[in-house]
């Protein structure tokens, strides 16, 4: 085995999940990632965890959707149970074949999803967290070959997190300062408002309510947004790919759209319900250790440099009482030009317009209650919860500028 595969396992095991002697734990693996499975649960038996394995295969879905008559139970209790009953969940994507479900059609998958909200609900109220093998079919979809495409995935895993932390934390001080941000890009301008909202220093750790590793990101929700932004870079939404999206927003919401290509895809999205044509989410990328945009949100959100916008509702810790929609689609706008004002190395930062940024931070450690096997709350410290989901990004060749009003 190679070594960094145990180096992924260890840094999921001990600095993302936070597992500990005695945690319950369910492991969700894919097709092709085998090697970090076993890595993973020789670290939880290392430590004492207990754990489940489940096998969470897009070809199975697929033939269960496409067999299924689309009148699908709500919450199947026996699912629920097992998330329920669980501290942590770790996911291990993807599969041999990234558009598995290409075939499944939009209003069955939307309807399987919606009827199983409580058992999506159950699991991510758990210490969860999404990670990712380097595999042949997300080399081939990144246009790589494999063992570029590894060193790439561990390039991006394999971080000095705790320095990263400390880096963003000044960014997440610019948000939580601010009252406005906007993003310029060519004749295209977006505003919104972020006063009231909390950033969270997505650090690869429940401990800085992050749930992604790799991660590397600063996000916040935002609301009241207005304007229009185009974003040219290629992105995938249910495996569909879709092209020169143009989203325009007033009042909050989007209220028109286009695309060169699938904007069957965007309509799907924002006819999720009514808080998918709101804006879930803003986030600065501050992972320099992807530099490329390869297909794949897990990656490309958190590109160093960039910033991303995601429809939908948001992160529930930052937006109280926003979670009347879906976390959906993910047009990304990316600059790399220096701006005054805001903190952190080279590359885009955006500008603070009014006030200098004071340096902040750590790790939150607030305890959140979780169930245990006989249906008891419990807690742990330096643990936390938040709302997420799958969805699909881009990026923009325009480099929008993002700056801050406070």
């Amino acid at each position: 085995m190679d070594d960094r595969v145990r180096e992924h396992a260890t840094v999921l095991v001990d600095w993302s999940a936070r597992v500990e002697a005695g945690d319950d734990v369910v492991v969700a693996v894919s097709e092709g990632s085998h090697e970090l499975a076993v890595a993973v649960c020789e670290a939880l038996g290392d430590r004492g965890a207990n754990y489940v394995a489940v096998y969470d295969s897009d070809e199975i879905e697929r033939a269960y959707l496409r067999a299924h008559d689309g009148d699908f139970d709500e919450d199947p209790g026996f699912e629920r149970a097992l998330y329920e009953r669980a501290d942590t969940v770790l996911r291990l994507g993807r599969g041999r074949n990234t558009a598995a479900k290409a075939d499944v059609s939009g209003e069955t998958r939307q309807a399987y999803r919606q009827r199983h909200t409580g058992i999506r609900e159950a699991r991510m109220d758990t210490d969860w967290v999404s990670t990712v093998h380097p595999t042949r079919s997300l080399a081939q979809q990144a246009g790589m070959s494999l063992r570029e495409y590894e060193t790439f995935v561990y390039d991006a895993v394999l971080r000095d997190w705790e320095s990263l932390a400390e880096e963003m934390a000044q960014m997440k001080t610019v948000l939580d300062d601010a009252s406005e941000v906007r993003i310029e890009s060519g004749d295209q301008t977006v505003e919104m408002r972020v006063d009231g909202r909390t950033a969270v220093n997505s650090a690869a750790s429940v401990a800085y309510d992050s749930h992604n590793l790799p991660s590397g990101e600063v996000f916040t929700a935002p609301y009241a947004t207005e304007g229009e932004l185009t974003f040219d870079v290629p992105m995938t939404i249910y495996d569909r790919q879709v092209r020169d999206a143009t989203l325009v927003f007033e009042d909050g919401e989007v209220v028109d759209f286009a695309a060169a290509q699938g904007e069957d895809a965007i309509a799907q999205i924002v006819e999720t319900d009514a808080g998918a044509r709101r804006l879930g989410e803003l986030g600065i990328g501050m992972n320099r250790g992807i530099d490329r945009v390869t297909d794949n949100i897990l990656f490309d959100e958190k590109m160093g440099d960039t910033v991303h916008l995601a429809l939908g509702a948001g992160v529930r810790r930052l937006s109280p009482g926003r979670r009347d929609g879906q976390r959906v689609g993910d047009p990304l706008g990316s600059d790399r030009r220096r701006e005054r004002g805001l903190p952190g190395r080279g590359g885009r930062r955006g500008r603070a317009t009014e006030r200098a940024v004071p340096v902040g931070g750590g790790v939150r450690g607030r305890r959140v209650a979780r169930r245990r096997r006989a249906g008891e709350r419990h807690s742990r410290s330096n643990r936390s919860a938040t709302a997420s989901g799958s969805y699909a990004s881009s990026i923009s060749r325009d480099r929008p500028r993002p700056s801050t009003s406070a």
